[in-house]
């Protein structure tokens, strides 16, 4: 946080502050905001931070937006290509079934590097 301060020191001197870090185990985070579009934060690095009775969360990751409304035809047809693609890849690299890669797929929740791990 600081150059210089030892870690262990920074957080001696938060406490007397009254102020206390947690860290949160996550793997999505979403914001629904009021025109009914989403903030959808991947791989996030979500920091809980109580600061004298005040909750703030602190979130970092690959964001991407969603605009509010209905899904275009268009955005489902492309989650279908880049599934489709997906599948022939892991096809590819573990030489397996069809099958067995569309299921290591969603067991993976559409994750193709871990879908490709769990096959080899």
């Amino acid at each position: 946080m600081f150059p210089g301060i030892d870690p262990k020191k920074m957080q001696g001197m938060m406490k007397q502050m009254g102020i206390a870090q947690e860290e949160i185990d996550a793997t999505r985070v979403t914001i629904e905001k009021e025109d009914g579009g989403k903030i959808i934060i991947d791989e996030p690095s979500v920091v809980k931070i109580n600061m004298q009775g005040s909750e703030n969360f602190q979130i970092s990751g690959e964001v991407s937006e969603v605009a509010g409304g209905d899904i275009e035809t268009s955005d489902i047809e492309e989650v279908v290509d880049n599934t489709e693609e997906d599948i022939k890849t892991i096809m590819e690299k573990c030489n397996c079934i069809e099958e067995e890669a569309r299921q290591a797929l969603e067991k993976a929740d559409g994750d193709l590097t871990e879908a490709l791990l769990e096959l080899s």
